[in-house]
């Protein structure tokens, strides 16, 4: 509870967003891309936030990058 505390004023804000990758057919998709197939990741921390094209915004919660 402290560390998501300590999250919430220091953490990252997320502002430094990749371009939205989509997941290509048959490959393995990480838990962002399985609910749109589509994800952005911060270049700061790592986090995969799922995309939604057609609202051009972020949906979903977010991951922790596995790389």
């Amino acid at each position: 509870m402290f560390g998501k505390l300590l999250d919430a004023f220091f953490g990252c804000w997320h502002n430094n967003l990749s371009f939205p990758l989509t997941a290509r057919s048959g490959s393995r998709r990480n838990a962002a891309a399985s609910l749109t197939g589509t994800y952005v990741v911060c270049l700061d921390c790592g986090r995969e936030f799922a995309y939604d094209w057609r609202e051009m915004k972020i949906v979903g919660r977010c991951r922790r990058g596995t790389s």
